[in-house]
């Protein structure tokens, strides 16, 4: 077997290649998971402070609510975004949204 990738250097290289970028990108989603689950749905990246504990929610007819987020989660291909504020869970546009990391 190991003649075979002697003899073929670019094979040799390629599944090289594919097997480094199959462990970073595993490493990748295993931290991003394992993030989520230890804040709770807060999210904490270096060097950036990610962790809101309180909101300001728009309504569609411009009423404002302010409570107390105990989680949220963006989505990374999507503008939308769902937290818990005062124990009832949201789905909107981020747009529509301030998170806080202090009460106002």
């Amino acid at each position: 077997m190991f003649d075979f990738f002697s003899d073929h250097p670019v094979i040799f290289i390629s599944v090289a290649v594919v097997l480094v970028l199959v462990i970073i990108l595993g490493g990748v989603f295993l931290i991003k998971n394992t993030r989520n689950i230890i804040f709770n749905g807060n999210e904490q990246i270096i060097d950036t402070n990610w962790r809101y504990n309180w909101g300001i929610l728009q309504l569609g007819n411009g009423e404002l609510i302010e409570g107390t987020i105990t989680s949220w989660k963006n989505f990374s291909e999507s503008d939308m975004i769902q937290f818990t504020m005062d124990g009832i869970t949201y789905l909107t546009h981020s747009s529509n949204v301030i998170l806080c990391t202090e009460c106002p």
